[in-house]
């Protein structure tokens, strides 16, 4: 496999910091993603590089390691178990140094050359492939349905089903989707993160939403019935009489789903805004003037 500086992948110095890169990354994410690059393989295999670049440089751990070893960052712990074991050979291999910074060298050459003298047994050696990561962006509307999406990684179409009730920041693991591994090993892992934008009126809490909705003076004075929107479609609700501004309902299984739960919602809660009439005909002056005279 190639080696990709991650560095470079984000444009910034190896002495960035945590901040620069981030700035960075949420830049070039915004440029490259795949909804503003329609059946453009270049950009979606960028856009995975920038991705995969910001989650190594993101983490001190894993950047340590990526400015140790390369491409091979994730193989560092097997190396230095493997160069602790050739420094205790009683033929002298123990003599052998190494600086620990290999840069864009092959890792996996080189380690089969530190052990070439060992019957051949580096050279069967299984590593596991390196995770994958990308990002999906999916409206409030689409999150409220299962439903299945396309997505490239890697130059690969996978189809994958999205459950209904997703959140915002979710994180689903495709087992054996990331890179081939080494020797025969298991392929990576891709990890998939959502990014759930908003399109509706409603606010969304957990499984619960939240809406406002206005009623004009009357029908909160006297009573009645009134239309309004859920994200199933629309429901017919009472007012009572005399129902106060700020009043709050709650109707019960109008909610969003439950994440892989069949059949199980959250509950919708309503806050009414009683809207007062204007431009006051000198009838209805009239009237309200009465009105107000009868109260004590």
């Amino acid at each position: 496999m190639d080696f990709v500086d991650y560095y470079k992948i984000l444009g910034i110095e190896k002495n960035a910091s945590q901040e620069d890169i981030k700035k960075a990354y949420r830049k070039l994410a915004r440029k490259h993603h795949p909804d503003l690059n329609p059946n453009n393989k270049e950009a979606n295999k960028l856009f995975q590089q920038i991705n995969e670049a910001n989650e190594v440089l993101s983490d001190p751990e894993k950047r340590k390691k990526y400015d140790a070893y390369g491409k091979d960052w994730k193989h560092a712990e097997q190396f230095e178990n493997a160069r602790h074991a050739s420094q205790q050979r009683p033929d002298g291999g123990g003599s052998q140094h190494f600086s620990g910074n290999f840069g864009e060298e092959d890792f996996s050459d080189f380690f089969q050359s530190m052990f070439g003298g060992m019957g051949g047994r580096s050279s069967q050696t299984k590593f596991r492939g390196q995770d994958y990561n990308a990002e999906l962006q999916l409206n409030l509307t689409d999150a409220f349905v299962t439903h299945q999406q396309t997505i490239t990684v890697d130059g690969k179409n996978i189809r994958i089903t999205i459950p209904a009730g997703i959140e915002n920041g979710q994180k689903i693991k495709l087992k054996g989707y990331g890179a081939p591994g080494v020797n025969g090993g298991p392929n990576g892992d891709l990890y998939i993160s959502f990014s759930i934008v908003n399109n509706t009126r409603f606010r969304r809490d957990g499984n619960n939403l939240y809406n406002e909705v206005e009623i004009d003076l009357y029908t909160a004075l006297l009573g009645g019935e009134i239309m309004i929107d859920t994200m199933s479609g629309k429901v017919k609700l009472k007012v009572p009489p005399e129902t106060q501004n700020g009043t709050k309902i709650r109707l019960k299984g109008k909610g969003f789903p439950v994440y892989k739960t069949e059949g199980q919602f959250g509950d919708l809660f309503v806050t009414y805004h009683i809207k007062l009439p204007t431009k006051l005909s000198a009838k209805e002056k009239e009237l309200f003037t009465e009105l107000s005279k009868l109260k004590p």
